[in-house]
């Protein structure tokens, strides 16, 4: 065998091994998918409810960078919760979500309307808890900086309105388009008086990335292991196949806590 030969038959092989290890990192994306912490879809008949499952028993630890700074107004333990509503409601709406989450998409899109009308009236509070799920399952950063950035929107008073913005613009689960800053901030252009200097740099520096991170932590240490929980004061509410949570049923709670 001569050496041209030789040369081309451990260059084919080269090219088979390159392949062949390409085709793993898709094999093992593939199953990161649909096993390790993918997403669980468990669907209602009537009531088509989704959630994101972490996996179980594992948990993520994230570095935080810089100091841990909360956002304005942020209450709770820790200052790890973000309230919006009149503080004399009589039902607290809790909700774990990360803005990566289709199933916290469906969630938010699907009730939206409902909750603010709640919400504007005086019967419900929201207490949001800020998650990394997707980040953790998939890779990427758009978990985080969707948080950091929804944070952001809460140091200028509009969170409210830059958190709807962000689900009714997410991008499939796969696509960490949220990972990217600038796509961040052309989205708080949706929001009049958002897009200032202030919100870029808190933005761009990652200012709340900290407390997110601790956020999350917080997360990984309750009994929660899916996007978005909700909680009807202190009551688990959404995701039972059995009972699916529609608006009608939501309102239906609050009237009766009303009551008392």
């Amino acid at each position: 065998m001569n050496q041209k030969n030789s040369e081309g038959k451990r260059s084919a092989r080269e090219r088979l091994q390159e392949q062949r290890r390409k085709e793993e990192a898709r094999g093992r994306l593939r199953r990161q998918a649909k096993v390790a912490g993918a997403l669980v879809a468990v669907l209602a008949v009537g009531g088509g409810i989704a959630v994101w499952v972490t996996s179980a028993g594992k948990h993520h630890k994230q570095q935080a960078s810089g100091p841990l700074v909360a956002p304005q107004g942020a209450s709770g333990k820790d200052t790890m919760t973000i309230p919006v509503g009149q503080t004399t409601a009589k039902s607290t709406m809790t909700v774990y979500e990360d803005f990566r989450c289709p199933a916290c998409a469906q969630f938010e899109n699907g009730f939206r309307d409902t909750i603010h009308d709640l919400e504007a009236k005086g019967q419900l509070k929201a207490e949001y808890h800020l998650v990394t799920l997707i980040d953790k399952n998939l890779g990427g950063s758009g978990s985080i900086n969707g948080a950091n950035a929804a944070a952001c929107a809460q140091d200028a008073g509009k969170f409210t309105d830059f958190h709807d913005v962000l689900y009714k613009n997410q991008p499939q689960e796969t696509d960490d388009a949220y990972g990217k800053k600038p796509r961040l901030i052309q989205l708080a252009g949706q929001v009049q008086g958002l897009d200032t200097p202030t919100f870029r740099k808190c933005v761009t520096d990652g200012t709340h990335d900290a407390w997110v991170k601790k956020s999350n932590g917080n997360f990984d240490k309750s009994t929660y292991r899916a996007t978005p929980t909700v909680l009807i004061n202190g009551k688990s509410v959404y995701g039972d196949q059995a009972n699916p949570l529609t608006p009608d049923k939501l309102r239906q709670m609050i009237a009766a806590a009303e009551k008392g």
